[in-house]
């Protein structure tokens, strides 16, 4: 008799849970909402910044020196202690530039000029933007955050920096408006020198930031969303670091 009701009890704890809760688990993965890794629950505002490693190694600015639309010498020691983006441009380019320099300049007026904030602008045609035309560039998009540095300097080591050291695609082609192709990305770089990033919906970090795309496009033809409003709220994060 007791093995009889012991079934009996089972039965029914297992007929209420059939009827309780697993129309709930079919309700939450039709809805999307199924309990995710507790990294990925934490909301994207919630999320510190991820470190991008190398070898398991966190990848820091690789060190530069070069000459800025001022005609001063700027290194990357002069950026320690400043959230700062990186990007690679030419004043002459017919089709991105003017875009991210947009981006950029939105991005150094939403900061009000913030002390720890800085932009490190690398041109990609060093024999073609003297300090003089980068001045007359800066003045042009209404550059004047004193920690928004233009840089030109040796071509090599620009393509190296880019290339090798920040792994910002940046090449000479012929065929490409303007005669040169980048990628039109944005590096993020926190107070220390590490190149941070938020990450993805699979909780792997984005490495860098579109900057061809301005917030008011929203997307561009290939579908790819502007990241201009995420990096406002990622720069906020480090500021706060």
């Amino acid at each position: 008799m007791n093995k009889k009701y012991t079934y009996i009890w089972v039965s029914l704890i297992i007929l209420i849970f059939g009827i309780i809760v697993i129309p709930r688990i079919v309700e939450r993965i039709k809805t999307g909402s199924i309990v995710e890794l507790d990294r990925m629950n934490v909301s994207k505002e919630q999320q510190k910044l991820s470190y991008i490693k190398l070898n398991g190694k966190k990848r820091r600015v690789p060190e530069f020196q070069f000459v800025n639309q001022d005609s001063l010498l700027i290194s990357d020691k002069d950026y320690l202690g400043k959230v700062y983006l990186v990007e690679f441009f030419f004043t002459s380019c017919p089709s991105i530039c003017p875009i991210m320099t947009k981006n950029l300049v939105t991005l150094q007026n939403h900061f009000g000029y913030n002390s720890n904030f800085g932009v490190a602008s690398f041109t990609i045609t060093p024999q073609y933007d003297t300090p003089k035309v980068l001045k007359t560039y800066a003045e042009k998009y209404g550059i004047t955050d004193m920690d928004w540095h233009l840089m030109t300097g040796d071509r090599d080591a620009i393509y190296d920096l880019a290339n090798g050291g920040f792994n910002i695609f940046a090449a000479e082609m012929p065929d490409a408006p303007g005669g040169f192709e980048h990628s039109g990305l944005f590096a993020l770089v926190d107070k220390e020198g590490y190149l941070r990033s938020r990450l993805d919906d699979f909780g792997n970090p984005i490495v860098y930031y579109r900057g061809a795309i301005s917030e008011e496009m929203g997307e561009n033809r290939e579908g790819e969303k502007e990241q201009i409003s995420m990096l406002k709220e990622d720069i906020k994060k480090l500021l706060e670091e």
